[in-house]
């Protein structure tokens, strides 16, 4: 048992739905930092575990984004097109096969190689939801359909091919809001094309 684990103490966990994913509420006792136990209830929603990728070419400083509707954007007042790169959901595969399924069904790329660079919990304070972060090198020989995604999942994905400087400046100027891909799009900009002021 981890230390944090011994802290906590579960007094009643209820389902409060169970229809696209679980979305539950827990009571628990939670051993503060002075040593007191303080009763405290939480909601999580469990949408499981994901993955996301970024397709780069270093030679010619570009990358590959979708476009796509996010209803919960479009509640949120945005107009719910997101740029954003390939991402699904695990469904009990290992991060490196979802991923390069995710990439071909989104993009229409077949990658190979894929390079995992971190993991990251992108809204802990109610969704369990990890995402595990990779990159891949493509070329135009990758190419084996037109992406777009599955039909059947309700998905109609456009693929966006891109300098990476014009992906630099579509976050700069609030075209690319989505969480995951300005990490990716960060993280390339250190490691994968990095200005002299960045280079190793």
């Amino acid at each position: 048992m981890t230390q944090t684990a011994e802290r906590i103490r579960v007094i009643e966990s209820q389902v409060l739905s169970n229809d696209w994913y679980l979305l539950k509420k827990t009571i628990f006792d939670y051993r503060r930092a002075d040593g007191t136990w303080q009763r405290q209830q939480r909601e999580t929603y469990d949408r499981g575990n994901g993955a996301t990728l970024l397709l780069y070419q270093p030679a010619q400083r570009r990358v590959v984004l979708t476009r796509q509707f996010r209803f919960p954007a479009f509640v949120n007042g945005h107009d719910g097109m997101l740029v954003e790169a390939p991402a699904g959901l695990l469904d009990h595969a290992t991060p490196e096969q979802r991923i390069r399924a995710e990439v071909e069904e989104e993009t229409g790329y077949r990658v190979g190689d894929v390079r995992k660079v971190f993991e990251a919990f992108m809204s802990p304070g109610s969704v369990t939801e990890k995402l595990h972060f990779f990159v891949a090198e493509y070329d135009a020989t990758a190419k084996v359909s037109d992406g777009g995604g599955l039909e059947a999942e309700g998905e109609d994905i456009e693929v966006l091919e891109l300098p990476f400087d014009d992906a630099l400046a579509m976050v700069r100027r609030g075209e690319i809001v989505d969480g995951k891909t300005i990490m990716l799009l960060q993280y390339a900009a250190i490691h994968i094309f990095p200005t002299r002021e960045h280079a190793p």
